[in-house]
């Protein structure tokens, strides 16, 4: 059984709620991923920014009244100093999950979006780092960079060539390179950081799987759980 068959939505509307919400939104956004792509009215666009517009777009089309009537998908939420995330889920109205409140201007859970491969030159591993440059996806939540105040957070991955388990190799590959080099990056990798969890629903062109990643900087908790989202374009 797939993730796709195991994902039930309970009904949600405004006051206090469990931490699972955040993970139900997660899933209500892979579950929404194969129709956005095969959206006839969808501008064929290849670009991120394009792609990231279009998503957040069609996330805000869909009538979720049973299921997330408090949830508004924003593009370019912004976070530590100028750096900014590409999608971000907050709530219409205030809400409490778990322990802590949202409002319209608190994200519940951020989105980081990226192209596989990576386009442009010495880019290829960008999904994990960008070494010194530090805009590499996974490592942005591990510095801190993005969501320092959340601890599951999500990435899609557009996936313009090759196969889902492809780059389920290839993306774990780079991270275990990245443990054998100390000097080579920012961050501090481990083994413990590799991609796992991999379910893939090849009828539709989707697939996910998690990962967790030890963090510094200012944070507010040490380790980030990532939902890494694909569809295949």
């Amino acid at each position: 059984m797939d993730y796709i068959e195991q994902i039930a939505f309970g009904r949600l509307t405004s006051g206090v709620y469990p931490k699972t919400s955040v993970s139900r939104i997660i899933n209500f956004v892979y579950l929404q991923l194969p129709s956005w792509r095969d959206d006839p009215a969808r501008p064929k666009k290849k670009s991120e920014n394009q792609l990231n517009l279009s998503l957040s777009k069609y996330l805000n089309s869909i009538d979720i009244k049973e299921n997330f009537p408090m949830v508004h998908f924003n593009r370019e939420e912004y976070q530590t100093g100028q750096s900014s995330v590409d999608i971000s889920a907050s709530p219409k109205k205030e809400i409490i999950i778990g322990a802590k409140l949202y409002t319209k201007y608190n994200p519940v859970v951020i989105f980081e979006c990226k192209r596989l491969p990576t386009p442009g030159h010495n880019r290829e591993k960008e999904y994990v780092t960008g070494l010194s440059d530090k805009d590499g996806g996974i490592q942005r939540f591990k510095i801190g960079l993005h969501g320092a105040d959340q601890d599951a957070v999500a990435m899609i991955g557009y996936l313009q060539k090759n196969i889902p388990s492809y780059w389920f190799n290839e993306i774990n590959k780079w991270i275990k390179d990245l443990t054998k080099d100390k000097l080579k990056d920012i961050c501090v990798w481990d083994a413990s950081e590799t991609l796992k969890d991999f379910v893939e629903s090849p009828s539709i062109g989707v697939a996910r799987c998690l990962s967790s990643h030890n963090r510094t900087g200012i944070v507010t908790n040490s380790q980030v759980v990532i939902h890494h989202l694909w569809v295949k374009m």
